[in-house]
C-alpha cells in the first residue's frame, strides 16, 4: 500500500467517534444489533450496507470492532450542512461521482461502502457498479449489514428516542469476472444483485423494493432506481472539475 495512504488512518480520532457513538446512540434511540456473531475478527473485508438515510454511517461506526475507510460522496448533494462535520472528522475516501477513484481501490484495509450510491429512497435499489467493480479487483469479501430506522431519529423529539435495527448478516464472497467488454459488465451487475439480495434478507420485506418477493412491493418500487446524479460531477463549478 502507498505510504500516503497508509491503514488503518486516523487511529485515535476513529477510535473516539467509536466511543462517542455508543451513549450517543443509547441516548437518542433505542437501538437493537443483531448478528454480531459474524463480524469478522479482521480484514480484509467490504462492508456493504443498504443507504436510507444521512446517519447510516454513524450506525455502521457503532457496530464496528475496527477502523473502517468508507467510501463515500464527496458532497453529498442532499445531507444537511451539520452532517458534512462528521465525515471531515472521520475521514473518508472521497468518490466523485462521474469520476473514478483510483485511491479507494488501493486499501487493503476494511472498507465501508452504500453500493446504493445514496440515500434518496426508503426503498433498496439496485447497486451501482462501483461495488461489485471494487470487489473483483480486490477479491475481498463482504460483510453484509441491514439498516432501517434511522429516517425515524431526526427531527429530535423530547422523551422520544426512534427504535432502529442494525442486522449484520454472514461474511460472503469473494467474487471474479471473466471476458471483457460487455460480457464482464453483465457479471459485475449480477454481481451488484447478488450483493443487494444479501443485504434485502437483512431488512423488512416492505423495505426491499426491487428485491422483494411482493410483486406489489417491485411495483410500488419502479422509479426510484434512478440515479439522481447521473450527468452531475461533484466538484464542478462554471465548467471545471476541482
Amino acid at each position: 500500500m502507498p505510504e500516503k495512504y497508509p491503514y488503518p488512518r486516523r487511529r485515535i480520532i476513529r477510535a473516539i467517534c467509536h466511543a462517542l457513538s455508543i451513549p450517543a446512540f443509547k441516548l437518542l434511540t433505542r437501538m437493537e444489533i443483531l448478528g454480531e456473531e459474524h463480524l469478522p475478527h479482521k480484514g480484509p473485508f467490504l462492508i456493504v450496507a443498504n443507504h436510507f438515510s444521512f446517519i447510516d454511517p454513524a450506525a455502521v461506526v457503532r457496530v464496528a470492532k475496527w477502523p473502517i475507510e468508507f467510501l463515500g460522496a464527496a458532497d453529498p448533494p442532499h445531507a444537511p450542512d451539520v452532517t458534512k462535520i462528521m465525515p471531515k472528522i472521520y475521514g473518508i475516501h472521497k468518490l466523485y461521482r462521474g469520476t473514478g477513484s483510483k485511491e479507494a481501490l488501493r486499501q487493503n484495509g476494511i472498507l465501508g461502502i452504500f453500493p446504493e450510491g445514496g440515500s434518496w429512497a426508503e426503498v433498496l435499489r439496485p447497486a451501482r457498479p462501483g461495488t461489485a467493480y471494487l470487489t473483483t479487483r480486490t477479491a475481498a469479501p463482504l460483510l453484509p449489514i441491514g439498516l432501517y430506522g434511522m429516517n425515524d431519529v431526526f427531527p429530535l423529539q423530547l422523551g422520544r428516542r426512534a427504535k432502529i435495527t442494525v442486522n449484520i448478516g454472514k461474511p460472503f464472497g469473494p467474487f471474479t469476472v471473466r471476458g471483457r467488454g460487455r460480457e464482464r459488465r453483465e457479471q459485475l451487475d449480477e454481481i451488484g444483485h447478488e450483493i443487494m439480495r444479501r443485504i434485502a434478507e437483512l431488512i423488512p420485506e416492505k423495505m426491499r423494493g426491487f428485491y422483494s418477493s411482493d410483486p406489489a412491493i417491485r411495483e410500488a418500487a419502479k422509479g426510484t432506481e434512478i440515479y439522481p446524479w447521473a450527468d452531475k460531477i461533484e466538484g464542478e463549478v462554471e465548467g471545471e472539475v476541482h
